[in-house]
């Protein structure tokens, strides 16, 4: 590379929420040049990540990961974000790794940098250009407040402003601990949201017993009676596990009265009558249908099919009051998941509140849908509450199609949150099927 071709390199905007797309330019390599474009991150738990993608200058010595193809690396084609959701471990890291960012007040921060030739190995190889771009669950002025009164373990986010805003109350899976990211970023997006810990909070630590239903109604209450949060506007959003506790307060709880519900991954195969502590007995008890891959990778799916006849062991679904958005992969590993979206959709049909429910239905994509742009980890090492087993856990899904699917996901999930909690009068739609 000579000195007449400086190659010039920006990623705009370098300063982003992680759900926004950037558009990363390389300028003044001479014309034909091929070049490879890396990112690398170094996450918080000590493990690097990278992905790659082959180019080719254009006439104007031009390229715009935007609109041009990779014709090779860990994605092709053109793909805006390939950089981003295509990142993996480096190599000679350690086997079934999963991204997850901890600490919401830092950025994710990412290495941009490019090199000359097609490569795929990176030690000792010289950068011709590098830029680090940040990518943030916080929105400037968004405020992250712990809270501990009522024995609650959770986290409140709030966006930045005077208020008082709609509140998501947020709820994760069956690793338990409180998980903060995804409500840093609805706050982000001007929701009031309550990151709870319900498997491993403080208050199951000490009493060594799990919760029961009142501990989510006191999130809920306080979510409505917080001075920021409009007490009249509260929705409920589930991945996995915690999607059989947002159906069963969304139906039958006198205290929580939900503008909607979210749903991902999940399930409504449950005792009626049920604590927390009882759908993970009926997990245990149906273990011997798991199934392991060559790779001794747990496939899950099977454990709640066939799907009960017994209405004592199934949420009546019929009798949900509020809109029901209903989020599958077909490719799900973990929970049949597409099975028991069918089963919901036929049960509120014939009910005659299938109006309520919106059902987004993804082919080739896993369990683990999650905000876009981030890794796809099709299997990954985890380790359930009650478990002292760590396991690797097949997820399912392809890559491509499970990081469309989150992209998909997560702005229709928004412009759901929107329309039901900051419209006036919840508008109703016919089932939707994507």
């Amino acid at each position: 590379m000579d000195k007449k071709h400086c190659v010039k390199l920006s990623v705009q905007p370098s300063r982003a929420l992680v759900d926004e797309k950037f558009i990363v330019l390389v300028q003044n390599a001479p014309p034909g040049f091929q070049m490879t474009i890396h990112s690398l991150h170094h996450s918080e738990d000590g493990h690097s990540w990278e992905a790659f993608g082959h180019y080719t200058a254009d006439a104007t010595g031009t390229v715009n990961v935007s609109q041009d193809h990779s014709v090779g690396g860990t994605y092709s084609g053109v793909e805006p974000m390939g950089l981003l959701w295509s990142l993996r471990p480096v190599p000679g890291s350690k086997s079934w790794l999963r991204f997850r960012k901890m600490n919401v007040e830092t950025p994710m921060e990412v290495a941009i940098s490019v090199y000359q030739g097609h490569q795929t190995v990176f030690v000792d190889q010289v950068q011709l250009a590098s830029v680090v771009a940040e990518r943030w669950y916080m929105a400037p002025g968004v405020r992250r407040i712990p809270v501990t009164e009522s024995d609650l373990t959770a986290t409140l986010f709030l966006p930045p402003g005077p208020g008082p805003f709609p509140g998501v109350l947020d709820l994760w899976g069956g690793a338990g601990q409180l998980v903060e990211y995804r409500s840093a970023l609805l706050a982000s997006h001007g929701f009031a949201s309550l990151a709870l810990d319900y498997l491993t909070p403080k208050i199951t630590l000490k009493t060594g017993k799990m919760v029961k239903d009142d501990y989510f109604e006191t999130a809920y209450k306080f979510l409505q009676q917080h001075p920021k949060v409009s007490g009249c506007r509260i929705a409920m959003m589930g991945l996995s596990y915690s999607t059989s506790i947002t159906l069963k307060m969304a139906i039958y709880s006198e205290v929580m009265k939900l503008s909607c519900a979210v749903c991902t991954s999940g399930s409504h195969v449950q005792p009626v009558n049920g604590s927390v502590e009882d759908i993970f007995k009926m997990f245990h008890s149906n273990s011997e249908k798991a199934r392991f891959t060559e790779e001794k990778q747990a496939i899950y799916r099977d454990l709640l099919l066939p799907i009960p006849t017994d209405p004592g062991m199934k949420l009546d679904v019929g009798r949900l009051q509020c809109p029901l958005l209903l989020i599958v992969g077909e490719d799900d590993q973990n929970w049949a998941a597409p099975e028991f979206a069918q089963d919901i959709k036929e049960m509120m049909e014939q009910a005659g509140n299938s109006h309520l429910l919106t059902l987004l239905s993804y082919p080739n994509t896993g369990h683990l849908i999650e905000p876009p742009y981030l890794p796809h980890a099709r299997a990954s090492r985890f380790k359930s509450v009650g478990s002292n087993e760590m396991l690797v856990v097949l997820w399912g899904g392809d890559t491509v199609a499970h990081s469309r699917a989150q992209e998909d996901a997560w702005r229709k999930t928004l412009a759901f949150l929107r329309e039901n909690l900051y419209s006036r009068k919840n508008s109703i739609a016919p089932v939707r099927e994507i």
